[in-house]
């Protein structure tokens, strides 16, 4: 059975779990390290504007760019880490990751801009691809759990650094902010991959089975996954569902800002914030809390069973959002509910592939999965050219809540049963 699931290398013996945990930690902390250059962008983006001049729809092509750059590319990263192991992806990633930003502060011009975000995207990808399979092949017995604490490094990761980058932002400017924090946190990832190791051959355990969670012994390569139709389904599924979330995630500020909500103080649970720095803090907290919870969930009711709940969550919280959000309280709580019920879809797709395609090349084809993100955020632009065209964000919303309520439907109606029946055949 071993040999079946994790290949046919000589069997090296078991590792402690305690072993496996510090793996993981290992990954959560890079993960913490790459938050800022997707979720930290938001901040940056009306200084720039006020600074040069620019539409604010030219400017988030930087960070469409960033999210292309940092998707479509994690399938070939994925094959050296799947190869070569993850170390020196990582300390590349971490490279990349600082001269990204450093770009970013000496640029003036969009082009500038648009090529520090692609660096800094491809250095992201490279450490977010490595970190999330390591955690696939390390924990197949709790797959979907510790796919969403490392996800959660990166949903999470950035909740510390709203504030500081803010009052960084206010206090000496955005491009010495792009500059410090960009070196600062290219530098941890280099150090953190010199301690990341992949799992041989019987230093882990083996897949789980239940009947809520089917789980395929045949692993397939990656040039077969392209060829399958289930692959697709599980792709358009992740696209449409991502956008939203994209959406939401590049533009909280402004849409603050346009709804006149940016700067009014909120008091929830003992705190007084302005409205948008509370819900940024609160959004990257659940962002992160959502990615372990729903995999964990996942891993006792099903993949399937957990898209169902959390896609449909999230079409009610962006409808929501959409009715209720020009009110700065409302605004703070359900900007929260959109990011509880987003996040999630980083720990069940790619536990979901692993599940349906086995752990051999579990980084690759979960990589492949992971390109979604990329043409969800091509989403993003054409977002802000509705809003620009129209004056409000009311069909944007609109299309958002309406694509995850699909989402939550084509999980139980159509993927769990295909999935059921193509993992039986892999197994017969």
């Amino acid at each position: 059975m071993t040999d079946i699931v994790q290949g046919t290398a000589p069997a090296a013996a078991r590792v402690s779990d305690t072993f496996r945990w510090t793996q993981l930690a290992i990954g959560v902390a890079a993960m913490v390290m790459i938050a800022n250059y997707q979720y930290g962008w938001t901040f940056f983006v009306p200084d720039i504007q006020t600074t040069f001049g620019w539409n604010r729809a030219s400017i988030q092509w930087a960070f469409t760019l960033f999210v292309l750059f940092e998707t479509w590319l994690v399938p070939v990263e994925g094959w050296f880490v799947d190869k070569y192991g993850p170390r020196i992806v990582v300390f590349v990633g971490g490279v990349l990751c600082a001269i990204g930003w450093i770009i970013n502060a000496h640029a003036t011009s969009l082009n500038g801009y648009y090529l520090g975000m692609i660096i800094a995207g491809i250095g992201a990808g490279g450490v977010y691809g490595t970190c999330v399979g390591n955690a696939l092949k390390w924990f197949p017995d709790k797959r979907g759990l510790a796919a969403g604490i490392t996800a959660a490094g990166f949903g999470a990761g950035s909740a510390l650094t709203v504030a500081p980058i803010q009052a960084m932002i206010k206090d000496s400017g955005f491009q010495t902010t792009f500059l410090y924090f960009g070196l600062g946190q290219g530098i941890v990832i280099i150090i953190l991959s010199f301690f990341l190791l992949a799992p041989k051959t019987g230093q882990v355990p083996i897949a789980v089975q239940s009947a809520n969670l089917v789980q395929s012994r045949r692993n397939y390569a990656p040039t077969e996954v392209i060829r399958h139709p289930i692959f697709w389904l599980m792709y358009v599924m992740f696209v449409i569902v991502g956008a939203g979330g994209l959406m939401v995630t590049a533009n909280l500020k402004p849409i603050g800002v346009d709804w006149k909500v940016d700067a009014v103080p909120v008091t929830l649970v003992g705190m007084t914030m302005t409205a948008v720095t509370f819900a940024a803090t609160i959004d990257r907290i659940l962002n992160g809390l959502t990615r372990p919870f729903f995999g964990w969930v996942s891993d006792v009711i099903g993949r399937e069973n957990t898209m169902f709940i959390a896609f449909g969550l999230e079409g009610v919280g962006i409808w929501a959002l959409y009715v209720l959000g020009r009110d700065p309280v409302w605004f703070v709580i359900l900007s929260g509910l959109v990011f509880f019920a987003w996040g999630e879809i980083y720990s069940l797709f790619p536990s979901t592939c692993t599940d349906t395609f086995g752990p051999k090349f579990a980084t690759t084809n979960a990589g492949l999965l992971y390109t979604a993100k990329g043409t969800a955020a091509l989403l993003v632009p054409f977002a802000n050219y509705m809003q620009q065209s129209s004056g409000h964000w009311d069909t944007v919303f609109i299309i958002a809540a309406g694509a995850n309520i699909l989402a939550s439907v084509l999980a139980i109606a159509v993927l769990k049963p295909w999935r059921k029946a193509v993992v039986a055949q892999a197994n017969a």
